[in-house]
């Protein structure tokens, strides 16, 4: 396999050409995207998953805990706000009984990946998250002890020095820190004020306990950015030095997300300030030494996530980049997804609803989906696309039986304008995206999205 270049020093900025496909789309954490998932059975998903149940691979876990203690005005994610801590309490009673459910079918197989997300996982206390961590012990094969991925999302603002140690103790070794913006008058528009120092601290407190990789999750295009707040960001960001970088781009979407609708829409930048502002941060980043992965997400030239790129095995999931092939999913929590072997399988996302399915024994099933040959073909093929940037027609050829290229005879002659505009490449024998087109990866892929139609486009944030 020919290695992944990741040497942007030659990279060209086109705004012009860039703006000619600033369309929206899919971020294509899965496919088809969860906007495609229809109503299924309960026992679905399990009766799916008791087939594998003996499978010698290792899974994933992902663990929803929906709770904020404090309103962040720009987001999106499926969460509840209360300082009442005990407010969570029937919801891990509910967790610990989703896990005694679902269990039976995963217990044989190793847990090689666990992420807490939210909401804010650090939200609950000691005694809680600790009693999280015994219930996933003793229902599914979990030793944090083992050579393995165990992350959590936390918040700067109400995360002790303390907490950072605790976690670390009970085996956790990565985490994620959601910044957003260091500039005060953004910070205050968004509802999400935080300071340098306590990000400082907490980074310390990281790197003082061992944690293997320690991230930042930052947004551009939130209200009152310039260019020139948001370079001090980056400049302290790089002075902080964390391992890993997500630079997300804004979608305001206050239709959909009523905590946007606090949100000034007159003081949201320009689509031209945007890409001012995402292109300082690929030049920022770049010279400071990071590696731009692609869709937002960076990382030091000797991160796994790099090393796994080069290595052909980086793979995108829910949670964003990951660095292993893909492993089974299992989402434990309201709204959490699981995919395993082809079947996609959503819980309810109201919080009542999620806990009193459990307190009758009934998993929360809402909504779901079973992947086709079709799809299955399709996901590869896009993933692949989003992860290496390359696509190798024998490799797709002897693996479905196909002739790649009359298979995807229209979808290849829709490329056309990328072609034109030196993004994409066609030979007798590959598909190749260049640096440029890294940047509108997302819009490559919906070339290969047979789910996709205009109507469902719209739900979508811009692609750049």
């Amino acid at each position: 396999m020919t290695e992944l270049s990741t040497d942007f020093s030659n990279f060209h900025w086109d705004d012009e050409m860039i703006r000619r496909y600033e369309g929206k789309g899919p971020r294509y954490t899965s496919y088809p995207t969860a906007l495609s998932f229809a109503p299924i059975k309960q026992n679905q998903f399990l009766a799916h998953a008791a087939r594998y149940k003996d499978s010698a691979e290792p899974i994933s876990l992902y663990v929803h805990v929906p709770f904020c203690e404090r309103l962040c005005f720009y987001c999106g994610c499926n969460k509840i706000v209360t300082q009442q801590k005990e407010k969570a309490n029937p919801y891990i009673e509910a967790l610990a009984k989703e896990m005694e459910i679902v269990g039976p079918n995963f217990d044989k197989r190793r847990v090689q990946q666990l992420h807490f997300g939210g909401g804010t996982p650090n939200y609950l206390t000691k005694e809680q998250f600790q009693k999280v961590i015994s219930k996933l012990k003793k229902y599914f094969d979990l030793d944090m002890n083992r050579d393995g991925e165990y992350s959590i999302e936390v918040d700067p603002r109400t995360l002790t020095t303390e907490q950072v140690s605790h976690y670390r103790k009970l085996g956790i070794n990565r985490i994620s820190m959601g910044i957003q913006d260091f500039d005060p008058d953004v910070q205050k528009a968004i509802n999400r004020v935080q300071s340098y120092e306590e990000v400082e601290a907490i980074t310390k407190a990281a790197r003082g306990c061992g944690y293997k990789s320690i991230s930042y999750d930052l947004i551009y295009g939130l209200p009152l950015q310039t260019v020139e707040t948001f370079e001090k960001t980056l400049n302290q960001v790089v002075e902080l030095n964390p391992d890993r970088i997500a630079v997300f781009n804004y979608a305001h979407l206050p239709d959909r997300f009523k905590s946007q609708r606090l949100i000034d829409s007159d003081s949201i930048p320009s689509s031209a300030t945007k890409l001012d502002l995402l292109h300082l941060t690929i030049s920022k980043l770049m010279e400071a030494g990071y590696v731009y992965i692609g869709m937002d997400h960076f990382a030091k030239a000797d991160d796994e996530l790099c090393k796994a790129q080069r290595a052909g095995s980086l793979q995108r999931n829910f949670q964003g980049y990951s660095t292993h092939n893909e492993l089974d999913l299992v989402g434990l929590g309201a709204s959490s997804i699981s995919l395993v072997q082809g079947l996609y399988s959503q819980n309810a996302k109201g919080l009542k609803l999620y806990q009193n399915f459990l307190a009758q024994g009934i998993l929360p099933t809402e909504k779901g989906y079973q992947l086709n040959k079709d799809d299955e073909l399709r996901k590869d093929l896009i993933m692949t696309l989003a992860c290496q940037y390359r696509i190798d027609y024998q490799t797709f050829e002897k693996k479905y039986d196909i002739s790649f290229v009359d298979y995807f005879h229209t979808e290849l002659m829709s490329l056309k304008n990328f072609v034109d505009d030196d993004m994409v490449t066609l030979t007798d024998n590959a598909l190749t995206i260049s640096q440029p087109g890294r940047l509108l990866i997302r819009s490559i892929c919906m070339a290969f999205d047979a789910h996709m139609n205009p109507e469902l486009q719209q739900r979508f944030s811009k692609v750049i």
